[in-house]
């Protein structure tokens, strides 16, 4: 075999070897986006929109996010935590009839608060404990995000009298922050969830009976119901 059809044949697998890598390299990325794509549901698609449709710049920010906040555990509630937080949230719904500003500030601690104590980053690092949910809680971290701008803003409308954040727009993130809670103040797969669902519904059912104004729990996993202010469109105004 002479020398110049040996290196053409080198070159021919070379060439081969090379194609075969970026076709591979290529599978790897696309299995990694779709990966990406199932684990955060929605939140994928908001920050493709946020990166003005770069999927890979998108799938770039949420690699990284899985990096840093992927082996974090989530310390479990104990029980007397678990009422006392379903026991303030209830609280907060029921003073959104006459205080929306004030119950909306509390539900934005409030998640900040029970989110620390399950082990994300401090409600002080607020971009840094988000992204940490947004891991963990990928299809309910809107609400957290909208509640906390909400807040936000009313706190600006009562200092500058624009009156950014109306009353609808405060209930409708009270009323979408309100699965993030559920998720936190949830036990782990671990614990006894029959138990926790008999005894931690009594105080949040009793809490929102004094308003007089919800039905019985229905058999809906013990989530319960939202005071009539939140269900309803007309409320006090803010």
């Amino acid at each position: 075999m002479s020398t110049g059809v040996i290196i053409a044949l080198i070159v021919i697998v070379a060439a081969v070897l090379i194609i075969a890598a970026v076709l591979a390299q290529r599978a790897r990325r696309g299995s990694g986006g779709q990966n990406l794509k199932r684990r955060f549901g929605p939140e994928y698609d908001r920050v493709v929109a946020r990166h003005d449709g770069d999927e890979k710049a998108a799938e770039r920010e949420l690699a990284e996010r899985v990096e840093r906040h992927g082996s974090l555990r989530e310390r479990p509630l104990e029980p007397a935590q678990r009422e006392q937080y379903e026991a303030r949230w209830t609280a907060a719904q029921e003073r959104f009839v006459d205080s929306p500003r004030e119950a909306v500030a509390e539900a934005d601690r409030l998640l900040a608060e029970l989110a620390g104590v399950r082990g994300f980053p401090d409600g002080a690092q607020y971009e840094e404990q988000l992204a940490a949910l947004s891991v963990h809680h990928p299809h309910h971290v809107q609400g957290y995000r909208r509640v906390h701008r909400v807040a936000r803003a009313s706190v600006g409308s009562e200092q500058n009298g624009d009156g950014r954040a109306g009353t609808e727009e405060m209930r409708e993130a009270m009323v979408e922050a309100r699965a993030l809670f559920e998720d936190l103040v949830s036990p782990s797969r671990h614990d006894n969830h029959r138990d926790h669902r008999t005894e931690s519904r009594r105080p949040a059912e009793s809490l929102e009976r004094s308003d007089g104004g919800t039905a019985p729990a229905r058999g809906d996993g013990g989530r319960a119901h939202l005071p009539r202010g939140l269900t309803r469109r007309h409320v006090k105004g803010s």
